[in-house]
């Protein structure tokens, strides 16, 4: 089935919830983000990470994403953001001016790119000498931890095993993206690990509901209705019934230095 990132539809699917202080401290120990006046995030849905990135000091952000339907639900989410920008396009091919950015975000993106030497070469172009690569995603590993009250993913593999190699076969390993990272020219390249906080959720049933309308889960869109019953009632039946449920997600993030 899948998601169609294009559907009006799903416009507003990566606008319903703000970047956590986790992924925040993550990136402040990462990269001199007091230094950078100007970011670009690259497939930035709703615009989540480009709202982080003004907040965190950035003086000026510009979101790409390659659906405009995406897009438009980006502009809605940033529109009391002056220094927040949007412009239609990929990741092979921006259309954007060469080395005029300090820092480049692309997260959750990579797993979506089947060329990914191409992707690295053109964040690489629009990188201003000393500029900061960040690249977040989840490794073949990342996605195969077991489900828990906190690790709530884990739980779709857990009753849905055909996608495990859905999963697994779109994702790429640490050393094929550092072996890319340093054949573009990046250098002073480091990997973390990071179990980000997705969200916060009062009640189980707040969870249960978000799960129910795969709110900025791909993944989810794989499975059918029946389907997605069926994992609403498992999870619902492996977690307590406890207040404040912190869902974390585990990524593997790549910093790089052109």
């Amino acid at each position: 089935m899948g998601i169609d990132f294009h559907s009006k539809k799903s416009s507003r699917t990566y606008t319903t919830r703000n970047a956590d202080k986790s992924w925040v401290e993550a990136i402040n120990n990462l990269v001199p983000i007091e230094k950078i006046p100007k970011a670009l995030d690259i497939g930035c849905g709703g615009g989540i990470y480009s709202k982080a990135l003004s907040d965190m000091g950035v003086g000026s952000v510009t979101g790409v994403d390659f659906s405009k339907a995406i897009i438009e639900g980006a502009k809605e989410n940033c529109k009391e953001y002056r220094n927040i920008s949007f412009k239609h396009g990929n990741a092979y091919d921006t259309g954007l001016d060469n080395s005029s950015y300090n820092l480049l975000l692309e997260r959750a993106l990579i797993h979506h790119i089947e060329d990914l030497p191409t992707c690295i070469k053109e964040a690489y172009r629009m990188l201003q000498d000393d500029g900061f690569y960040i690249v977040q995603d989840r490794t073949p590993e990342d996605c195969l931890l077991e489900g828990n009250e906190s690790h709530i993913r884990g739980y779709f593999f857990e009753l849905f095993p055909r996608l495990v190699e859905k999963e697994t076969n779109r994702r790429h390993n640490s050393q094929f993206v550092i072996e890319k990272l340093k054949e573009a020219g990046f250098r002073d390249i480091e990997e973390v690990k990071l179990w980000e906080i997705r969200k916060v959720y009062d009640t189980k049933e707040q969870l249960l509901n978000d799960l129910s309308e795969r709110t900025g889960r791909s993944i989810l869109h794989e499975l059918d209705d029946k389907e997605m019953n069926l994992l609403i009632n498992h999870i619902d039946a492996s977690i307590a019934s406890v207040d404040n449920i912190v869902e974390r997600d585990r990524w593997t993030i790549w910093k790089a230095v052109k």
